[in-house]
């Protein structure tokens, strides 16, 4: 693989820009509180950042020969420190806009293990319970696609996700 191959903007149909040559891919980890209460890893992004000041979830760039999930976890490993562990694959979603495409994917950890920024590219990176997510200033594409992520990860508490999870070692 070249190194970042997929590093560069493109440029939409409706004159916005997203990151990725090849698209883009991002992992929204969930786990539970001792008390029972969802929660998400989000990451702060830095000022400097496209969207900076807002929380979003690791990821970025897919690069030419990386599967969309290789691409999530590999950003996830560049942008947060600590040990990512076996988490389970809740699903995916993705968002096709035709010349572009980003893709979540949905896991499940067993604990809410300490995760700390990896690289400049954050500021802070927390564990956020679920209710409390929409008080943050969040990167308005994630704050667009919530509702469904939510909804999935609620669903899959709750024994829904449609179809059994994938267990995985990241």
């Amino acid at each position: 693989m070249l190194e970042g191959d997929g590093n560069g903007w493109v440029d939409l149909p409706d004159g916005s820009r997203r990151w990725g040559v090849y698209g883009a891919a991002g992992l929204l980890l969930h786990s539970f509180d001792m008390a029972g209460t969802g929660h998400v890893l989000l990451q702060h992004r830095a000022g400097w950042t496209h969207m900076g000041g807002t929380w979003g979830i690791p990821g970025g760039a897919r690069n030419r020969d990386e599967t969309p999930l290789e691409a999530a976890v590999r950003e996830f490993r560049e942008e947060i420190a600590g040990d990512l562990g076996e988490y389970t694959l809740l699903g995916v979603h993705e968002q096709d806009l035709q010349v572009w495409r980003y893709d979540t994917f949905l896991a499940r950890v067993a604990e809410m293990a300490p995760f700390r920024p990896g690289n400049a590219e954050s500021k802070e990176v927390r564990w956020v319970p679920v209710d409390r997510l929409e008080t943050l200033p969040l990167l308005p594409a994630f704050r667009t696609a919530w509702p469904l992520l939510s909804a999935d990860l609620s669903a899959s508490s709750n024994g829904n996700s449609g179809g059994p999870g994938t267990s995985a070692t990241g």
